[in-house]
């Protein structure tokens, strides 16, 4: 059981399609990286799978059960803007999310916000800083005990002290109840840290979706004279280029020819390089 699927899915917003003909599987269990670049419509996807947004075309499905515009009641979502209710406290916060949710563990919240630094139950949410929010927001989630977690640009508002404690948290919940994770974050160097599977998407498609050491081996970064390009095989996905030297990656290459050298890339240079051939598309179109 997928505890999220997408098949064919789309979402069109008047003449601009946001989401096109997007199928993956999410395998249970896992720490999923979702990454793009602005507008690829990562956000759109997270707000369909929390049934937030109807697709127009193709269906999700949360644990087999197809996601019809309503959350599924194993699915909690964290939105970019941190919708709260902000004239409440933090303790009147908990109090009425636990109202409102058939299942609730008021003892997961207070646990979750105990381990986080700066955080006042008697403050008013309004009046806490954007970090403080997104920590809030992050263990009012963790309430709803959900198997799958959909983040939207988590740790955006966060000092680094804080994105430790708030990705140490998440993992807590990873080891001990399996929860399975879809996080979206410009912050790769911390996505790398904590997640296992990658799906990349880019103007509304899926471009890479699997395993993240499975995928990094299926890539390379070949460096060679400009000149010899025409010696290198595989899929060109970038390249930059000076004068003299031309730095590619390649996906499923073969051998690296005679005078070029070849290294497997690390996560942030693998998702740099299909951002730039996503910016040189757009640029060239």
């Amino acid at each position: 059981m997928n505890p999220l699927t997408a098949t064919a899915v789309g979402k069109r917003y008047r003449n601009r399609w946001a989401v096109r003909d997007c199928s993956f599987a999410i395998p249970e269990g896992k720490v999923v990286a979702l990454v793009g670049p602005n507008g690829a419509g990562k956000s759109t996807l997270l707000r369909m799978a929390a049934g937030l947004v109807r697709p127009t075309t193709g269906e999700l499905s949360a644990f087999d059960t197809p996601v019809n515009g309503r959350i599924h009641p194993d699915v909690s979502f964290l939105a970019q803007n941190r919708s709260l209710y902000r004239d409440l406290t933090v303790r009147e916060l908990a109090r009425a999310y636990a109202a409102m949710n058939d299942r609730w563990s008021t003892d997961r919240v207070h646990e979750v916000l105990g381990l986080l630094a700066g955080v006042d139950y008697e403050a008013k949410v309004g009046t806490l800083s954007a970090g403080a929010l997104t920590q809030v927001a992050i263990a009012m989630a963790l309430g709803r005990l959900p198997r799958l977690l959909l983040l939207d640009e988590p740790l955006s508002d966060l000092d680094p002290l804080a994105r430790d404690e708030t990705l140490r948290i998440i993992m807590t919940d990873v080891a001990d109840r399996g929860t399975t994770v879809v996080m979206s974050s410009h912050l790769v160097s911390d996505l790398r840290e904590v997640c296992d599977h990658i799906l990349l998407i880019d103007e509304g498609r899926v471009q890479v979706d699997g395993d993240i050491e499975e995928v990094l081996a299926q890539h390379r970064i070949l460096i060679g004279p400009a000149a010899d390009e025409s010696t290198v095989g595989g899929t060109l996905v970038s390249a930059t280029r000076t004068e003299r030297q031309s730095t590619l990656l390649l996906r499923e290459a073969e051998p690296t020819p005679e005078g070029w050298a070849g290294t497997e890339p690390d996560l942030e240079s693998l998702v740099m390089g299909y951002l730039r051939a996503s910016r040189e598309r757009r640029s060239s179109a």
